[in-house]
């Protein structure tokens, strides 16, 4: 049977990754414009624009608002590890990202009031934790924390080491994870394709009185990133071992 033929978008898309995989494009390198591209392609500029969208949607092009599309370095996959005891549980092998965190005073509105069952209004502390590989965004996550619970002072990097000294005991965390479309704030934060699926990631951490005690909301671009959760059957383990 004969293939169709593929769209223009497809077949604008194979061609550029063709010259990325040869190294034709090299990393770092700016595209030309898009409508460079359109002209040389033939064709109009959305259909250019959902051809890029193909490419930054593998993580192969990132698009930098008012600087052009660019072909990505390779991103160094990360492991959000579910069950911890900190949210900041997201670890490289080569240990090549680092972490920068805004703090900001807040009352509780909307679905935090939910997520921390408190009052609207009720005081808070919003970590804005964006983790970087180099100078490429590589993941976010905002944290809110009872403002009574939240750490003063937190150096670069040191938040998840002050969390479980200064709350109570957790008896229970709670991790909901789905895959969306990013938000705008999301795509343009992170430099990603509104296309590009994340994984979302929400914790809930509650105390042995029952109070939310944290709860943090978690944006992981899906081409690099995985989630992992590990349980441990020791009973289990140690019948076997009989």
């Amino acid at each position: 049977m004969t293939q169709p033929a593929p769209s223009r978008r497809h077949a604008i898309a194979d061609d550029l990754r063709n010259q990325i995989s040869k190294g034709h494009l090299k990393a770092g390198e700016r595209l030309p414009s898009e409508a460079q591209l359109a002209t040389r392609y033939a064709v109009s500029t959305p259909t250019l624009r959902n051809a890029l969208a193909l490419l930054q949607a593998e993580g192969l092009v990132e698009k930098i608002h008012g600087s052009g599309n660019f072909v990505r370095h390779p991103l160094r996959r990360a492991r959000y590890v579910g069950g911890g005891s900190t949210p900041c549980a997201l670890t490289a092998a080569e240990g090549e990202l680092h972490t920068t965190i805004r703090t900001t005073n807040l009352g509780a509105h909307g679905h935090l009031t939910t997520l921390l069952r408190v009052s609207p209004r009720s005081p808070l502390t919003e970590f804005l934790c964006l983790t970087h590989e180099g100078k490429t965004p590589h993941s976010l996550a905002r944290i809110y924390i009872p403002r009574d619970l939240a750490p003063a002072d937190v150096p670069e990097g040191l938040l998840a080491a002050r969390l479980p000294y200064l709350r109570p005991p957790l008896a229970v965390v709670q991790e909901t994870v789905s895959t969306r479309l990013p938000t705008p704030d999301e795509a343009t934060t992170l430099r990603i394709g509104s296309t590009l699926a994340v994984l979302s990631i929400t914790r809930v951490a509650t105390d042995t009185t029952g109070r939310v005690v944290e709860a943090a909301l978690l944006s992981l671009p899906g081409d690099r990133a995985d989630a992992v959760f590990t349980t441990h059957h020791m009973a289990e383990a140690r019948r076997a071992e009989r």
